[in-house]
């Protein structure tokens, strides 16, 4: 599993994103989705989402020039993914991506995402 997942990290890490399905030894994908996304400052994101057996969820999402893969963690509402200090929230077809750094009262990096392929 070792191999396969620091693979998958140097991918993403690298900005490259998996045509084939996402593979780990132990994490079985069910389905894999991509998204479309336009923001309120005009950017579009790619975003692809994978669904595992054991009801996890992974996104890929293009931040500052790189793809970072993300984990699913505990929201009140929505899907909230998570990885460093970025937090990927999806709310149906919204989406707004946060920056912990930037301190707890900080605007969304991106703001108004909304899916354009639902």
């Amino acid at each position: 599993m070792k191999k396969r997942l620091v693979a998958v990290s140097l991918a993403a890490m690298c900005g490259y994103a998996f045509a084939a399905p996402l593979h780990l030894d132990d994490v079985q994908a069910k389905n894999r989705q991509t998204r479309k996304y336009t923001c309120a400052t005009g950017r579009i994101l790619h975003v692809t989402y994978w669904n595992t057996a054991n009801g996890q969820s992974f996104a890929l999402v293009p931040v500052k020039g790189k793809q970072l893969l993300f984990v699913n963690t505990i929201a009140a509402s929505g899907v909230k993914y998570q990885a460093g200090s970025f937090t990927w929230w999806t709310k149906g077809p919204r989406a707004d991506l946060y920056d912990a750094m930037a301190g707890e009262d900080a605007p969304p990096v991106l703001s108004d995402c909304i899916t354009l392929n639902r």
